[in-house]
């Protein structure tokens, strides 16, 4: 991210809540427990709004004015690409918003959908593959079943590179090689890349800030549903009990999936009351009204127990990452950092719910990569309902 971007508004022209919020949670007037993202009273908007401001401005590099327009520019670029998902069907080959020059350029597999991108608004790239083609590449690559010990640490579709990125350790690209010709899968639609990370999952096993794992271990609440909320999967196995950090709620892991995916939902007793608001750590909360998807490229904010509040931005989606676990696929993946204890934690885009942190590399001294599972696949797969404010 570099200083002082220029933003061009899109429309003329033109990469391991709602019931819980993320973060602490705080006793009620009947002694029961808010998943609340407050660690008292109630939370002013204005001055929550200036705290998200305060942190893109801390994270990216923004003065208040150019933060300010970030997220009115990526409010419109996010309408507008789900409009053209819509619109384009098949043709559509994925998207990235720019955040130096507020563009948002739609791939199409189909030159005649090139005058459609156009009119909307966004700038066409003409690509041979797309989304959908890279996807079967990566089912395709799923099926093999690597292991961090060979080497290799996972896979995603880049739309600016119309290729699959396989990630290697460094000196590892024989691991690379192997993985794609046992796949079957074309050799130019794949790029090797070689990393000094290796990716964890970010679940504490020392106690707890958020909300405890069988007595023991601490994970963060994700974003609140109708009767529970929304984690990660390797927080807990089914049947697992968890219980409030304040010790007034209860609850069961209630569904979760891992590895494979890091989905996970949790079910509350009645000590516990859905807030539609994510813990900023600074006091206040962030409202979320939904859960719509941001393109790659567009500003995320992260909440997490142990690290608090950290913006950054989306970079590759679907992304596959071999953890000393197994693989997990379907991620996305960031450049905000985290540490044990954050997982399961909510990330945000302006106020569109976007996922819960799965694992990573790297801390929030020195930076690192994160990725997130998408939320709107944990409430598709078990019909939850988001908690909005």
């Amino acid at each position: 991210m570099r200083k002082s971007p220029t933003f061009r508004v899109l429309g003329g022209g033109a990469m391991a809540l709602g019931l819980v919020a993320v973060g602490t949670t705080i006793a009620t007037a009947s002694g029961g427990t808010e998943i609340s993202p407050v660690s008292s009273g109630g939370a002013d908007t204005a001055a929550t709004a200036d705290d998200q401001l305060t942190a893109l401005q801390r994270d990216l590099g923004l003065t208040s004015e150019e933060a300010t327009r970030l997220l009115d520019t990526q409010a419109e670029a996010r309408k507008l690409d789900s409009e053209l998902r819509t619109k384009l069907g098949d043709d559509f080959g994925g998207s990235r918003f720019d955040i130096d020059s507020g563009e948002l350029t739609v791939a199409v597999t189909d030159k005649a959908a090139v005058d459609t991108v156009e009119k909307a608004g966004a700038t066409p790239q003409v690509v041979t593959y797309g989304m959908s083609g890279l996807e079967k590449i990566v089912d395709d690559l799923n099926e093999e079943r690597v292991s961090l010990s060979d080497g290799v640490t996972g896979w995603y579709p880049s739309a600016t590179d119309d290729a699959v990125v396989v990630t290697v350790l460094k000196g590892r690209k024989a691991a690379a090689e192997k993985l794609i010709a046992g796949a079957g899968v074309q050799a130019d639609a794949v790029t090797v890349e070689e990393t000094t990370d290796k990716p964890r999952t970010y679940a504490d096993s020392f106690g707890g800030d958020a909300y405890i794992i069988n007595g023991s271990g601490r994970c963060s609440i994700g974003f609140a549903v109708e009767g529970g909320f929304a984690t990660a999967g390797h927080c807990g196995a089914k049947g697992t009990p968890v219980a409030a950090q304040s010790g007034g709620g209860t609850g069961t892991v209630a569904e979760s999936y891992f590895p494979g995916r890091d989905m996970g939902y949790v079910a509350t007793d009645a000590n516990w009351t859905p807030t539609g608001f994510v813990n900023d750590y600074n006091g206040g909360a962030v409202s979320v009204a939904g859960s719509q998807e941001a393109p790659s490229g567009s500003s995320v904010c992260r909440s997490g127990s142990t690290t608090g509040w950290h913006c950054g931005t989306i970079g590759a989606k679907n992304q596959t990452v071999v953890y000393p676990e197994g693989q997990v696929a379907g991620l996305t993946q960031t450049d905000v950092c985290a540490e044990p204890g954050d997982s399961g934690g909510s990330w945000i885009s302006a106020d569109q719910a976007q996922g819960v942190t799965s694992g990573g590399s790297g801390d929030c001294t020195s930076g690192g990569v994160t990725f997130f599972q998408p939320l709107n696949p944990i409430l598709r797969e078990w019909n939850l309902t988001l908690s909005t404010s």
